[in-house]
């Protein structure tokens, strides 16, 4: 799909001025006291939030409305395509306006930035980029979901920065605390502003809706939510301050931007310069307190990829990674693999890890079909080596 989704996709960007319609002193306020059965005024102090539709603008307009922003956050909900079709929009749009653009990303663990800069630099394809980062290890998200952005990042230089902390970092966090972490690794963390309440309160409420035997430890769900947050900031205003003529758009999960609460008012604490928040509004109830524009997308989805239809265990120590189950409607199965074989090529690909079954995969058409080998070892005598013809499902 072409980067220039604007002219594919019916977006409009819902600017966050509302305005009061109906004038004071009109016949409607007069009239008001006898619509409610207390007695009361259904006019004065009326919450409801009015949007006109002849102020309804298009991505075009968005883009020059943003154009004078150092930070351009655009939020997502992960595995939704359009969302990051309008990333790569908006790259695109800013950069069509002669802007310097940057791109930061929570997808990328900031340990592995090299392997980013060699990419964008054409120094390695996408599937060397995958493994050093170890994307599908790290991330997991489906990397078509972010091909129009790096493909994007690629094609014209853009650097693009990995945001995130190392999960080993936050996973220790999530388990035990900050108290937990080494005296090496405390000294490395960003600096942690605990001081907002509303923040606090929303990430309780969420927490809360986890199953109870999933929840742990409250304290170690916000610590690692506020690491997050302030290790992302901190990256992207080092960033800021080593380039200032550029522009960041940062491309987070919603929930780091909503409210202004997670890394924008954390960049705004180091670095105070002009920003804007962007989210999907589809089930949102406009409110500026949550972001400053609002994108209303149709929704695009992603062409189903083929699958073996296997459940894979840790690599083995003599090669190949095991067959620990398969899906209800397996092609592999079907070929004739069982549990405890261990695939070792697919595809012509050798198979050492999670990374090569993904890579080999990623473009794969349902109901193509493709050579799979792999090893079952036997109780006596020299372990049978399979080529099997495996249909994809």
């Amino acid at each position: 799909m072409s980067h220039r989704i604007y002219s594919r996709l019916n977006l409009v960007a819902m600017l966050m001025t509302i305005s009061a319609l109906i004038p004071a002193g009109s016949e409607a306020s007069s009239a008001s006291s006898v619509t409610r059965t207390d007695g009361a005024s259904a006019l004065v102090n009326n919450p409801t939030r009015v949007l006109e539709s002849a102020y309804l603008t298009d991505m075009e307009a968005l883009i020059a409305r943003l154009a004078d922003r150092r930070v351009i956050f655009v939020g997502e909900q992960h595995d939704r395509y359009e969302d990051h079709l309008n990333q790569t929009a908006i790259i695109e749009g800013l950069l069509a306006r002669g802007r310097s653009v940057a791109i930061g990303m929570e997808m990328f663990q900031q340990p592995y930035q090299p392997a980013l800069d060699a990419y964008v630099a054409g120094e390695i394809d996408e599937a060397e980029l995958l493994r050093r980062t170890q994307y599908f290890d790290r991330w997991r998200f489906d990397y078509r979901l972010y091909r129009p952005i790096l493909s994007l990042a690629r094609a014209h230089r853009i650097p693009v920065i990995a945001l995130n902390l190392e999960s080993e970092l936050t996973r220790q966090v999530g388990d035990g605390g900050i108290a937990s972490l080494s005296e090496a690794d405390r000294a490395r963390l960003p600096e942690i502003d605990r001081s907002d309440a509303d923040h606090r309160a929303r990430l309780e409420a969420i927490f809360k809706q986890h199953p109870a035997e999933q929840q742990g430890n409250f304290e170690h769900f916000l610590e690692v939510q506020l690491l997050w947050d302030e290790g992302m900031a901190e990256r992207a205003a080092r960033h800021l301050v080593e380039h200032p003529d550029s522009t960041l758009v940062v491309i987070a999960g919603s929930g780091h931007i909503e409210y202004g609460q997670g890394i924008p008012q954390r960049i705004a604490r180091r670095l105070p310069v002009p920003m804007a928040t962007l989210l999907n509004g589809q089930g949102r109830t406009p409110d500026p307190r949550v972001a400053d524009f609002f994108l209303y997308p149709e929704a695009v989805e992603l062409p189903p990829t083929g699958k073996l239809g296997v459940m894979l265990g840790q690599p083995a120590a003599d090669g190949g990674m095991p067959i620990e189950g398969f899906a209800e409607d397996s092609g592999a199965k079907t070929a004739g693999l069982q549990i405890g074989d261990r695939l070792i090529r697919v595809g012509g690909q050798p198979i050492t890890s999670y990374a090569d079954i993904r890579l080999v995969l990623l473009d794969a058409e349902p109901g193509s079909r493709i050579e799979v080998e792999a090893v079952r070892s036997r109780l006596m005598g020299n372990d049978e080596r399979l080529t099997v013809d495996v249909e994809l499902h």
